[in-house]
């Protein structure tokens, strides 16, 4: 399963800058944060999927604390990822790491 998740975060960081890539090269090479902002809310597919995402990645961000708080892990770690690249790195990256720790 570890390596699933292993998978995962290199699935998490490569698809998200492909597609980051791909964004650029449409734009004649430049960034344009405002283009972006308004593609990705561009209809109500886009918009479901940026709501869904931005949910599951603040619920993640919330969780991350409130673990750090009870009991403190490496929290940088994982926001470092969530921040930079997404969370499609971070979780996984979690995952990863938290897998086999339950103590149930």
């Amino acid at each position: 399963m570890k390596n699933f998740f292993l998978l995962m975060c290199f699935l998490g960081t490569a698809l998200p800058y492909y597609y980051l890539y791909q964004f650029i090269q449409a734009n004649s090479g430049t960034w344009s944060t405002s283009q972006f902002f308004t593609d990705s809310m561009a209809n109500y597919a886009a918009s479901m999927l940026s709501a869904d995402l931005g949910v599951a990645a603040f619920t993640f961000f919330v969780f991350i604390i409130y673990k750090f708080y009870k009991n403190p892990l490496k929290l940088l770690k994982y926001l470092i990822p969530l921040f930079l690249v997404g969370f499609s790195l971070a979780l996984p990256l979690y995952f990863y790491d938290n897998y086999g720790n339950d103590k149930n």
